[in-house]
C-alpha cells in the first residue's frame, strides 16, 4: 500500500478540509496509509482543530506545526467551531516540530513513501537543509533521495508562458524563498497541480447539513462548494496514474523568483518536474471528489 505524509497550510480556505476528508476516507478504504500531516501555517486552533477533525473522521496521526508560521494572515471561522469537538489538544504546543516529524517518519519507514503538499512549502525546505541527527545520520536532501518516492504539489500557475504567480508559492518572502530552494534543490520528481486547474472545478456542494465539512464550508462561505485545488492533487497523488486521473503533463524544469514567488517554466524532456493539464469536464473532476468525501464510519 502507498504511504505518504500530507503537507497542509490548514488556513483560511476550506478545501484543505475537503483534501484531508478526501485522503481520510481513502486511508479508511485501504487505498493509502497516512503516516502523518505537516502544518505549514499556524493560527490560534490550528492543532485542535485539525486534530478533531481528523479524530471525527476516524483517524489519530501524527502532527507537526511549523510555529513560526504566524504571517500569512486570514482568519479561519471553521477552525473556531472545529475546535470544539474531542481532541487530543487543547492548543498548538504539543505539536511536532514538522521537519522532525517527516525525518522521523521517513527513517522509520520501510520503503518509499510519497509526499503531497497542499499548502506553504516552507517545511519541505527546510527538511533538505536540515542535518543528521539521533532520528538519521542523513542529511535532509540524501534522506529525502533514498525515502521519497514522489513529491505531488497543488502550487504555481502554469497557463502563462511569460511565467505565473500562485499563493502558495507567492503568499510572501517567507514561502517565496522556500519555493526557490525547493524547486532548485529537491532531488526527486515533482509533479505540480496549478492554480488554473482547480480554479473552476467546484465541489463540496453536495454535503448533507448535518456534515461537519459542509459546515465548514458554509463557515467559509462556500455553501455551495469550493474550487478543488486541494483535493484534486489528493486523488491524482492516490491514483498515482496522470491519464487514469484524467490528466496529461508537460515535462520540463520549474524555477521560482525568490524575491516575487512568480514560477517559470522550461520545457525538456528529461526535466524532473511536471505540470498536470486536464483532459476531464470540470464536472468529472467534481463528481469523483463528491463521491469520495461523504462522512464515513
Amino acid at each position: 500500500m502507498k504511504q505518504v505524509i500530507l503537507g497542509t497550510d490548514w488556513w483560511t480556505d476550506c478545501d484543505d478540509a475537503v483534501a484531508i476528508r478526501l485522503l481520510a476516507n481513502l486511508h479508511k478504504a485501504g487505498q493509502v496509509e497516512l503516516l502523518g500531516v505537516a502544518v505549514s501555517g499556524c493560527m490560534e486552533h490550528t492543532l485542535t482543530s485539525l486534530d478533531a477533525f481528523l479524530r471525527h473522521d476516524g483517524l489519530t496521526v501524527p502532527i507537526g506545526i511549523d510555529r513560526a508560521a504566524t504571517d500569512f494572515g486570514g482568519n479561519p471561522p471553521y477552525q473556531r467551531r472545529l475546535a470544539q469537538l474531542p481532541s487530543r489538544f487543547r492548543d498548538n504546543s504539543p505539536a511536532e516540530d514538522p521537519v522532525k516529524l517527516y525525518r522521523r517518519l521517513l527513517a522509520g519507514a520501510p520503503g518509499k513513501v510519497e509526499l503531497i503538499e497542499i499548502g506553504y512549502p516552507q517545511i519541505l525546505a527546510a527538511l533538505l537543509a536540515s542535518k543528521g541527527d539521533e532520528l538519521s545520520p542523513m542529511s535532509g536532501i540524501e534522506l529525502v533521495k533514498q525515502k521519497v518516492g514522489h513529491l505531488w504539489i497543488m502550487a504555481g500557475k502554469w497557463d502563462e508562458p511569460e511565467g505565473g504567480r500562485e499563493n502558495n508559492f507567492a503568499r510572501n518572502r517567507r514561502a517565496s524563498e522556500a519555493a526557490a530552494l525547493l524547486c532548485a534543490k529537491w532531488p526527486t520528481d515533482i509533479t505540480f497541480l496549478g492554480w488554473e486547474v482547480g480554479s473552476t472545478v467546484i465541489s463540496g456542494s453536495k454535503l448533507p447539513s448535518s456534515d461537519i465539512l459542509k459546515q465548514a464550508l458554509i463557515d467559509h462561505g462556500s455553501a455551495n462548494g469550493r474550487s478543488s485545488w486541494d483535493p484534486m492533487l489528493i486523488l491524482l497523488a492516490v491514483i498515482g496514474d496522470l491519464a487514469k486521473a484524467g490528466y496529461d503533463s508537460v515535462r520540463g524544469t520549474v524555477t521560482v523568483d525568490a524575491a516575487t514567488g512568480s514560477n517559470y517554466f522550461k520545457t525538456s524532456a528529461d526535466g524532473r518536474h511536471c505540470y498536470v493539464v486536464k483532459l476531464w469536464p470540470d464536472a468529472a473532476y467534481a463528481d469523483a471528489i463528491d463521491q469520495c468525501i461523504n462522512y464515513q464510519e
